[in-house]
């Protein structure tokens, strides 16, 4: 299970200030979609709940299942169930695809690693489901993958990982509609009252196929609207303009 509960939270980076009072709590088993326009602070968001220390926490909590995150080291908090999959995945020479994640999982069950046979039993079975060719796991990590191949490693990762919080920071970004398919396919593979995820995305498309629980609105800092899944509907009409019109308003007391 994973509950997260985030407060009044302000980060800053190199003493700019980009996040300014997010509020935020996901549920156990809830997906949430966060929307935006770019450089509103989604992607900070993201950084600072998996910790990258760039990101300084200026105000505010954020809580897994009642346990100060804000308190754990980056691989701490992946030991706690949080997997991140990044919007720009690293390209690691010298390790394959399947020993960096074979060492992932290891790491995270230190006390009995995951028998060889095992791991590549579910190594395969999951690259079948995903559409990936095998000799991908020989390969580098992500050395020479194509932009499709490297979101969908990263969906690979998490699903051998099985975290109970996915931060999943763009992932539909460059995709085909035959590779978003396969993605929205592996995120939807996960979806139980153990898994909970965020979402960030720019594009309704995604969420044509990983039908969100509540969906996030996040402009200048904040989160300024919430809503179900057709609020990502109403703003592939109206784009970000009839929000920000009505955010001028309220502060000006028309």
């Amino acid at each position: 299970m994973a509950n997260l509960e985030i407060k009044n939270l302000s980060v800053a980076v190199e003493d700019k200030t980009i996040l300014n009072g997010v509020n935020l709590t996901i549920n156990d088993g809830e997906v949430h979609a966060l929307m935006g326009p770019n450089g509103t602070g989604k992607s900070t968001l993201s950084e600072t709940i998996m910790g990258n220390p760039r990101y300084r926490v200026t105000d505010g909590e954020i809580m897994l299942n009642g346990q100060d995150l804000l308190k754990m080291t980056v691989d701490e908090r992946a030991r706690n169930g949080i997997f991140l999959a990044m919007q720009y995945p690293m390209e690691v020479a010298g390790i394959s695809n399947a020993d960096f994640i074979h060492s992932a999982m290891n790491a995270k069950n230190a006390n009995h690693a995951v028998p060889v046979l095992q791991f590549m039993q579910k190594l395969e079975q999951n690259m079948n489901f995903l559409d990936m060719k095998p000799e991908v796991a020989e390969r580098d990590l992500n050395e020479d993958f194509s932009g499709g191949e490297k979101k969908r490693n990263e969906i690979l990762q998490m699903m051998m990982l099985q975290p109970e919080l996915a931060i999943l920071d763009e992932i539909d970004s460059g995709l085909d509609i035959d590779a978003l398919k396969v993605v929205a396919k592996g995120i939807n593979s996960m979806r139980d009252n153990k898994f909970s995820a965020l979402m960030v995305t720019h594009y309704q498309r995604l969420l044509n196929y990983v039908v969100p629980d509540v969906v996030h609105i996040m402009m200048d800092g904040k989160i300024v609207e919430t809503g179900g899944p057709e609020l990502a509907q109403q703003l592939e009409k109206t784009g970000y303009s009839d929000i920000r019109e009505t955010l001028v308003g309220e502060s000006t007391g028309d």
